[in-house]
């Protein structure tokens, strides 16, 4: 279970292939202009699988947008994010 890990235990490191990975498939949707935040949190919920990811999507004038893929980020595919960020 997730929430039994403590606020303590290392997390592993994040993969920069992936991050890039995903963070050109976000700018491809979204456009060059968007700044992007991607983070992988531990999910609280028992059902979660364990890490999932947030990106937070900040345009200038515009209110933060945020989407949630409840997979790490290491295990997301392009279509995750199309389906992710689809109303943003």
């Amino acid at each position: 279970m997730a929430l039994f890990g403590g606020p303590f235990r290392k997390k592993p490191p994040r993969d920069a292939g992936a991050l890039e990975r995903v963070r050109g498939w976000c700018l491809a949707a979204l456009g060059p202009e968007a700044d992007l935040t991607i983070s992988e949190v531990e999910c609280a919920d028992p059902a979660c699988p364990g890490l999932e990811t947030f990106i937070l999507v900040m345009r200038p004038g515009e209110a933060i947008q945020a989407a949630k893929v409840r997979k790490p980020l290491v295990e997301i595919d392009e279509a995750d994010i199309q389906d992710a960020l689809r109303y943003l």
